[in-house]
């Protein structure tokens, strides 16, 4: 996975104004909302089988700008050599903060990418805008299903009744633990519930941790705020839409839990953003909560530091974690050529199948046959998918990435900075998301 920095990025990019600017920029024709285009014309159904039109190039663009790269080029390496003379894939690789609004207008413009890697969150937003082509009859001709994938993953690829993606991973927070100081309070791993982590939490102050489990108001603040609203049995949006319910009873027992740990001690105020995870890596904290694409990052950076990894303890009732999943996109660029869009589709489904080799850059394989390769299966990141239905993502409304660093982050960072209350916080935040989706609404013409 990219930097933290990068992670962050993307997460907080559709807040920018320079990305709403370029996705209102895409082209001219029958408008959606405000300033997209529909594409000129259906794309040809895919029917399955190999690709066996004229060689064609496609452009193939990703964030994979970090440890997960050079996996991502094995891959790559195998199908262009396997499939050469009939489809060349040209790797164009770029940070995620600047791959999100470049997209838009690089695709009207014609030099944009035919295929494409993005986040599950960015597809309501495309789809709405019709920068995507729908992959219905891909995945009806290789007869996928949800059967074949975490549930949680594969439905957060449809937008407005159609298919616009083809999953390739989850990726999602887990519990980092430091063993030595888990081994002064005679644990072996990190405890699973709420009652035995706060009785870790207490043990491993009075062993001499000062500060054992430090609490970020920024990254990932507004991760570990959602994964306990699902955990309190909360929800982030309603259906339609048109409503912020994260300003439920069950966020305000969510956000407290979180602002508790600093009263109790267990973390310093005001942890800078970063911090909480360098601490963790300089043998400082005993638990820190993060993405699963840091493994890569301890075992190359952190190589005395005796760690492990668990899922996100239980504390609110439900098992529940935020996650996020890398999705394969048929842009409207592509669209406009049959040859080309028959073989993306093709190139599509064969990276799909590629995700043995992919869980080796720290993923999680979002097919389950993957998941039960034996070359894979012990992998740290693999083990914390055996229970599938704690997996949760942001739904696919377009603009949600406005929302939620607009709104839902502030108010996560105003009350564990102690400058209101949770109540009050996230009830200041749902009024200010409710706004957002409104105008998203008619933004995006729904």
């Amino acid at each position: 996975m990219t930097s933290p920095l990068s992670r962050r990025s993307f997460l907080t990019l559709s807040g920018a104004t320079g990305l709403t600017a370029a996705l209102a920029a895409c082209g001219g024709g029958t408008k959606i909302g405000s300033g997209s285009t529909a594409p000129a014309s259906a794309a040809p159904t895919f029917s399955g089988g190999e690709y066996s039109g004229p060689k064609v190039t496609l452009d193939y663009w990703n964030g994979f700008t970090g440890g997960d790269g050079p996996h991502m080029r094995t891959m790559l390496d195998s199908f262009n050599k396997e499939f050469s003379g009939r489809i060349e894939v040209r790797n164009v690789t770029r940070r995620w903060e600047d791959l999100y609004p470049a997209m838009p207008t690089a695709i009207s413009a014609g030099k944009g990418p035919d295929v494409a890697i993005i986040h599950n969150d960015w597809i309501g937003t495309f789809a709405a805008r019709q920068t995507l082509v729908p992959l219905d009859d891909v995945v009806g001709a290789l007869e996928l299903t949800e059967a074949d994938f975490i549930p949680a993953v594969w439905n957060a690829g449809v937008y407005s009744g159609k298919r616009y993606s083809v999953p390739l991973d989850v990726h999602s927070l887990a519990d980092y633990w430091n063993k030595k100081h888990l081994e002064k309070i005679d644990l072996t791993e990190a405890p699973a519930d709420k009652e035995s982590y706060e009785k870790a939490l207490a043990g491993l102050k009075d062993a001499g941790i000062a500060t054992p489990f430090w609490m970020p108001n920024k990254w990932p603040a507004h991760l570990m705020f959602m994964s306990l609203l699902w955990q309190y049995g909360g929800q982030l949006y309603s259906e339609d839409g048109a409503k912020a319910l994260w300003g439920s009873d069950q966020g305000a027992e969510a956000l407290g839990w979180m602002v508790e740990q600093i009263d109790k001690g267990y973390s310093p105020a005001k942890v800078a953003i970063d911090t909480q995870y360098a601490a963790f890596k300089n043998d400082k904290v005993s638990f820190t909560w993060d993405g699963i694409w840091q493994i890569n990052d301890l075992k190359t950076n952190a190589k005395s530091l005796e760690w492990g990894m668990s899922p996100v303890p239980n504390i609110g009732g439900t098992p529940a974690v935020w996650s996020a999943s890398h999705n394969f996109v048929l842009t409207s660029q592509a669209g406009k050529d049959p040859n080309k869009v028959q073989a993306a589709k093709f190139f599509i489904d064969y990276m799909s199948r590629q995700s043995v080799e992919w869980a080796k850059a720290g993923m999680i394989p979002a097919r389950n046959s993957a998941r039960q390769d034996p070359t894979v299966a012990d992998l740290p990141q693999v083990r914390m998918a055996e229970d599938v239905s704690i997996f949760h993502f942001l739904p696919a409304l377009p603009g949600v990435g406005d929302v939620q660093s607009k709104a839902l982050e502030l108010a996560v960072a105003k009350a564990v900075l102690k400058e209101a209350s949770p109540a009050d916080a996230l009830k200041e935040g749902v009024a200010t998301a409710d706004k957002l989706l409104a105008d998203n609404k008619r933004k995006y013409g729904q």
